[in-house]
């Protein structure tokens, strides 16, 4: 047997046989200056997430309890604590058993919102491995980056998406075993029938010895999307993620235990996985996981399931209010159960908190967060929010402005947002560690202001060219990789506009080949062509043909003139 690594950052005695990830770590000098200030904060060097979120709900009597709600094989499911718990043993000796997985090795998981993924996650991390969640639009060739990065090899894949990871698998050594779930067992194909997930769960105990991992070991890795569009991936200690619940969720969510809550964030993001599976869990909540989270859609399953506590982005409030106001009755879709909403994922506008609370009469709880530091550090209540204001500092963070040299500025300038906590910035790997932090501190990318009145956080723009558009983080250079590979395309650029609905929308500016007309038609067939290249939603929604671009004398882009072009 290996012997258990030992190098992570305070000495302790790593579970991790396989020690890739401690190895990736940034170096010491690197690393953010951690603060672990109040009593909630304060962590045995032992811990395992899983066992303090799910286990331990069993433990004090709360298996009864509702836990995970949604489809599971085509068919409505309310899981309790305890038959959760008992799925995710499972499938934790189907990973350590059946697949040979060892402490330490990465997981892909991939699908959308169900309880069958959120079990998948629950079992890696108990059985001491490291999930990496990915977007359920992802093409094949996002996929093998990531496979690649983080040097995974076993998968666990919805039958229902296994067409791009299974593109993907050629390019792709290391990932040596891919289950699949929410298969169909009658299904003629092995890997999606007999041999599914689920059929190898139910021969499998249902205990299992969750691993006694260091609480610096790394949980999770998270991939968020590069400026330069390489993906970066962010890694989590089970030790972050029980600090994130005892952050924000106590202080300014104050969810409970009868409540339900809903959103449309994917697991994959970490917005996703802390308000729709670990909060919940860590009040003894309840979750309804949706597998398609359209305005609509969203709108009735609130109706539905009687949801109390919604997640979402900005974009999705404003198209719900704007349904809400055009309804016929107010009965068509009742949003009396909704006590809690909350908005992250991208600036809130004032326009937007304004439809909410006219549609609702309920006053929406925006944050700001990051991949980085895996959820809100900025917050407002409901009782002290305002249009235009982010928040306060979350109890447990502390946030300053910094000019560019990095000296703190007084209220009222903008400068670059920059975050200190008991979370902070690790990425795989990746000499971008230098930019994310400096002198201890987490620069999120984001330019603020201190209101000099109220002390509120005034969010004015991001620092770098970061196309935040629906919630979703999308770097122009991967747009522009993607239009490049058509063959009416001789060059191209993009950027972020403005808009009043997305917050901002991808716009590319093309130069055709010879030949090729820059009409509707041929913006129409680009458009496809992204979405089929890259995830959809990464798509250009305005098409600009010109005949050159502007460019530096050493042929570099100038984005920013592209900005100031007016059409």
């Amino acid at each position: 047997m290996a012997t258990p690594h030992s190098g992570l950052p305070n000495g302790a005695s790593s579970a991790h046989r396989d020690t890739f990830a401690a190895d990736r770590l940034p170096a010491p000098e690197a690393m953010p200056v951690l603060v672990f200030d109040g009593p909630d904060l304060q962590f045995e060097p032992r811990l395992n997430a899983v066992a303090a979120l799910l286990d331990s709900a069993v433990a004090r009597g709360w298996g009864a309890r509702p836990c995970l709600r949604g489809q599971a094989q085509g068919h409505a499911v309310t899981w309790s604590y305890a038959e959760v718990q008992a799925r995710a043993n499972r499938v934790a000796h189907v990973l350590v058993q059946g697949l040979g997985l060892v402490p330490g090795n990465r997981v892909l998981l991939r699908g959308a919102n169900s309880p069958m993924l959120a079990v998948c996650w629950l079992a890696v991390v108990k059985a001491g491995g490291i999930a990496v969640g990915t977007m359920p639009l992802l093409r094949a060739r996002e996929l093998q980056v990531i496979v690649d990065k983080a040097q995974i090899s076993l998968a666990l894949c919805d039958a229902r998406l296994s067409e791009e990871l299974a593109a993907a698998r050629p390019g792709c050594p290391t990932l040596r075993e891919v289950l699949h779930f929410n298969a169909n067992a009658n299904d003629t194909n092995e890997s999606l029938g007999a041999h599914s997930l689920e059929t190898l769960a139910a021969a499998a105990p249902d205990a299992f010895d969750t691993v006694d991992t260091a609480a610096e070991d790394i949980a999770l890795i998270a991939f968020t999307s590069g400026t330069t569009g390489v993906p970066k991936a962010a890694m989590h200690t089970h030790r972050d993620m029980l600090a994130a619940c005892a952050c924000w969720p106590p202080q300014v969510l104050r969810a409970v235990a009868d409540d339900v809550f809903i959103g449309s964030p994917p697991l994959a993001f970490t917005f996703g996985l802390g308000g729709l599976l670990l909060f919940p869990l860590a009040v003894g909540a309840s979750t309804v996981l949706l597998e398609r989270v359209a305005p609509d859609t969203l709108l009735q399953a609130i109706t539905e399931h009687r949801a109390t506590v919604c997640f979402t982005a900005p974009t999705s409030y404003r198209a719900m209010a704007l349904m809400r106001a055009a309804e016929p009755s107010a009965a068509t879709h009742d949003l009396s159960s909704l006590r809690k909403c909350v908005s992250a994922g991208e600036a809130l506008p004032a326009a937007t908190r304004t439809l909410w609370q006219q549609a609702t009469g309920l006053t929406l709880i925006d944050g700001i967060g990051s991949t980085e530091l895996f959820h809100i550090f900025i917050s407002a209540r409901e009782d002290d929010a305002r249009g235009g204001a982010t928040g306060y500092v979350v109890p447990g963070y502390t946030a300053a402005i910094l000019d560019d040299e990095g000296r703190e500025l007084p209220p009222g300038q903008v400068g670059r947002l920059a975050i200190r906590g008991p979370t902070g910035c690790k990425y795989l790997d990746d000499p971008r560690q230098a930019s994310y932090v400096q002198n201890g501190w987490n620069l999120t990318g984001d330019a603020y202001l201190v209101d000099p009145v109220d002390g509120q956080f005034v969010y004015q723009a991001r620092t770098d060219d970061m196309i935040v558009s629906g919630g979703y983080n999308i770097a122009g250079p991967e747009v522009e990789s993607a239009l490049l590979l058509h063959p009416a395309v001789a060059e191209c650029g993009v950027i972020g506009q403005a808009d009043e609905a997305r917050g901002m929308i991808v716009k590319a500016f093309i130069v055709l080949k010879p030949g090729h007309p820059g009409d509707a038609a041929m913006a129409q067939a680009l458009q496809d062509f992204v979405k089929q290249t890259i995830a959809p939603y990464k798509y250009p929604r305005e098409i600009v043909f010109c005949a050159h671009l502007p460019r530096t004398e050493t042929g570099k882009l100038q984005r920013f003139r592209l900005r100031e072009i007016q059409t």
